[in-house]
């Protein structure tokens, strides 16, 4: 995504994510910036399961960098948008410009990587993610990941964002259902040890490796 879709996605002026096949979702833009009350109860739990650093992929605009920062745990976004990181930093969070799948610090020694609002379906194979997101943290770490609360399986596809004034270029994503997650958390060398079926209908599971 460019730095001026981003910008317009991040201002509340529009954002949706529009797929190959036509479907168009809009981006909940209020619930990265915070704004969302049952997305504060979501995280707020989540972020309980966390005891030691974690590493937030796909920080977006870092309010699960910020809660953790508030709750004593050290914590870093990483995010390859530079708005995404201007936003963590500017909340006093530590972010870092990368590509989930560059070389980061600490890897192997992070207690817990998140991967929520979606962000598993990062680079379109969610085995690929998890595994990744498994070399990042230690022995007995964690991952933590949200899946969409139906049945549909792994979705691979191609989505491009549209924002006022225009679209971003294809890229590859991917949806993942409940009903996937364990075969995929094998397949990377993770298991579920915990899981949030929350009332607004989003559903959290906690990976161990």
């Amino acid at each position: 995504m460019s730095a001026a879709h981003w910008d317009s996605v991040m201002a509340g002026r529009s954002g949706e994510l529009q797929t190959a096949r036509g479907d168009v979702h809009r981006l909940p833009v209020g619930r990265w910036l915070g704004h969302d009350r049952a997305d504060a109860s979501v995280i707020a739990t989540v972020i309980a399961w966390c005891h030691g650093p974690t590493v937030d992929l796909g920080c977006g605009p870092g309010r699960i960098v910020d809660l953790l920062l508030r709750r004593g745990i050290p914590a870093l976004g990483v995010d390859d948008s530079p708005q995404a990181v201007r936003l963590t930093r500017e909340r006093g969070a530590a972010a870092l410009r990368r590509d989930v799948f560059a070389p980061l610090p600490g890897e192997g020694r992070w207690s817990h990587a998140i991967l929520l609002d979606g962000n598993i379906g990062i680079g379109g194979d969610p085995v690929r993610l998890l595994r990744r997101a498994a070399a990042l943290v230690e022995v007995g770490g964690s991952v933590v990941v949200e899946v969409e609360p139906t049945e549909v399986g792994v979705v691979q596809e191609a989505v491009r964002v549209r924002a006022a004034g225009g679209h971003s270029l294809w890229f590859p994503w991917a949806r993942v259902g409940f009903d996937a997650l364990d075969g995929l958390a094998e397949a990377a060398g993770l298991r579920p040890v915990r899981r949030l079926d929350h009332p607004s209908g989003r559903r959290c599971v906690e990976l161990v490796r």
